[in-house]
């Protein structure tokens, strides 16, 4: 079927990966050390070659620019256990196909091979199903397969030119992608330049954007040069690109299109060579379809989309990025704090985290500056945290989320609550009914009915409770009264 080359320093791992891939046909060549590796592709030219970052003699990421100097084409797969971005991004700048973290997962290791050898043009036939897809995952700390996926496509982007469109909620870090694809790009020792569109004034904007000639309005005494010309052949990042004005937008798309612009007040085209990477936490598509955002526009940003999942799809990446945000503020702050609590950790990763790794951030923040110990403990976290679900107003965890249920009584326990079990349920079975009575507008008989309950029964649990008042239509009688509790 094809050749695959293991270099690796570990005999058990080479052996458990020959097994892997024998059965289906490959004839496996292994080698122990970077030198080695070099030595035995180069007599055997393998369609595949399996490598690991730290070998002998030299690494990994040696191993794969000399096989790429030999041969741009060959597909080379890294495997690590080191599961830092950087180390990522590099790999695929490098032109790595795929990368893997060990301890490997045997159904996703043989899922690479077979999309390496298809996309060289040796189809891997005869192969079992790829394992499960990506996992949850977080920003440019993550260790989850969601994140994997985003290193590696920085990787491929960062060498090329194109443009770069990232979505994401606020505070996932989408200008840390955007500073990643410039670092690992051609243009790294160019200006890095971020502007925030959102934040400045449409009148302003264009100014920031183009710059303008010395008196092209009240107040510009001077010739001023806008981003485009501060970036130069860097890269530009346009954050918040969603809430551009119509008018700027339009002169937006004539310097992607032509890569020159005019200044304000000026006469005479200026060039451009900025690398241009958006950002939005706005539906694009959703905007485009009502007229509220170009539709050209929106195919010349989004030459690469890269997206970023929410805090919350990526929860296993939380303890790595708290520990990241544990040990940057108490050096800050100049505090002692060393660690969390188990529990105190616990609350952390049930939280929803409606901010992103920014809440993440600056929760983690008060708590070492309140910290009076070398630990974090359990009731410093649930102060900061809001002690109910429906806290994080339209992006808050459901009541019945099993998450957001863990977090509420961890934040209670913390607390020293003795009375956890009816405060809970009584919360569980007022929204059940407030749901019921909006679907029914307001009719007891018809809600009672579908609840199970008599009439009666519902009528003096309303009374009991807190239930929100809905839109109202049946007889005056059967109308529900709010009611405090």
């Amino acid at each position: 079927m094809a050749t695959i080359l293991i270099i690796d320093d570990e005999p058990a791992l080479r052996g458990v990966l020959s097994l892997l891939l024998r059965p289906h046909g490959h004839a496996v060549f292994e080698a122990a050390s970077g030198p080695e590796g070099v030595a035995v592709y180069e007599a055997r030219r393998p369609d595949l070659v399996l490598c690991d970052v730290v070998l002998p003699g030299f690494d990994g990421i040696a191993v794969l620019g000399r096989i790429k100097a030999l041969n741009p084409a060959a597909p080379v797969i890294v495997m690590t256990g080191d599961s830092t971005a950087e180390l990522a991004i590099r790999a695929m700048a490098l032109g790595a196909s795929d990368y893997l973290v060990k301890p490997l997962d045997l159904n996703q290791t043989l899922h690479a091979v077979r999309q390496s050898l298809d996309s060289s043009g040796h189809p891997m036939c005869g192969t079992a199903p790829p394992g499960p897809g990506p996992a949850d995952g977080q920003s440019l700390l993550g260790k989850t397969d969601a994140m994997y996926e985003v290193f590696k496509l920085i990787g491929r982007v960062a060498p090329q030119r194109s443009t770069v469109l990232v979505l994401g909620e606020s505070g996932t870090g989408k200008e840390l992608v955007a500073r990643s694809v410039h670092t690992h790009g051609p243009s790294r020792s160019e200006p890095f330049i971020a502007l925030n569109c959102a934040a400045i004034p449409e009148a302003l904007l264009e100014s920031e954007l183009f710059g303008h000639e010395k008196g092209a309005f009240t107040g510009a005494d001077r010739q001023r040069p806008g981003k485009f010309e501060v970036a130069g052949g860097g890269t530009l990042f346009l954050d918040e690109v969603g809430d551009m004005s119509p008018t700027v937008q339009s002169k937006l798309l004539r310097v992607l299109q032509d890569q020159e612009f005019y200044r304000l007040g000026g006469v005479e085209t200026v060039r451009t060579s900025a690398r241009i990477i958006a950002a939005t936490n706005r539906d694009l598509r959703e905007d485009v379809a009502a007229g509220r955002f170009r539709a050209d526009l929106f195919y010349r940003l989004g030459g690469v989309v890269i997206r970023l999942p929410p805090l919350r799809e990526r929860r296993a990446d939380i303890p790595v990025l708290a520990d990241h945000f544990l040990r940057r503020s108490a050096a800050e702050l100049r505090r002692p704090v060393r660690s969390f609590a188990p529990a105190a950790l616990e609350l952390l990763c049930a939280y929803r985290w409606p901010g992103n790794i920014r809440e993440l951030a600056n929760v983690i923040q008060q708590a070492v500056l309140q910290s009076p110990g070398q630990t974090v403990l359990p009731a410093q976290v649930a102060n900061l945290l809001p002690d109910h679900p429906a806290a994080a107003p339209g992006d808050g965890p459901a009541l019945f989320d099993p998450a957001a249920v863990r977090a509420h009584v961890l934040t209670r326990l913390a607390e020293g609550d003795t009375q956890l079990l009816a405060p809970m349920l009584a919360a569980y079975e007022r929204e059940v009914i407030a749901v019921v009575l909006e679907h029914c507008h307001g009719n007891l008989s018809t809600a009672a009915r579908h609840l199970g309950l008599h009439r009666v029964t519902l009528k003096s649990k309303l009374v009991r409770g807190s239930i929100p008042h809905p839109r109202a239509t049946g007889p005056l009688d059967e109308r529900v009264v709010p009611v405090t509790a």
